[in-house]
């Protein structure tokens, strides 16, 4: 799993690429809280993700109560359709913002 953060019109786009699970999910987490700390509205693009199991899944959860406790956002974006069927099994895709694409959730 790689990832990449960039600044996108007032918020941070933080865009995963490869597999969220067990082995990487530590990763994910540290880079995803990492972006949440910078106090902006943050966007994670899910485009390039194949898979994500439930560690993945929590550490978006974390992220997200984290945002919420800090008074920001944080928005799913273009998440590819392996990572949509665990979040709509976990009903997550009520908890969380989801847009088609990155320009639509900045």
């Amino acid at each position: 799993m790689k990832h990449e953060v960039k600044d996108v019109g007032g918020s941070v786009v933080i865009a995963f690429e490869g597999d969220v699970d067990l082995q990487t999910s530590p990763k994910a987490r540290e880079a995803l809280l990492a972006t949440v700390g910078q106090g902006k509205p943050v966007v994670v693009d899910l485009a390039k993700v194949g898979y994500i199991d439930s560690s993945g899944v929590a550490s978006l959860v974390e992220a997200l109560q984290t945002a919420k406790k800090g008074g920001q956002t944080l928005a799913l974006a273009a998440v590819s359709e392996g990572a949509l069927r665990v979040l709509k099994l976990a009903r997550l895709d009520a908890v969380f913002a989801i847009h088609g694409s990155v320009d639509d959730a900045v």
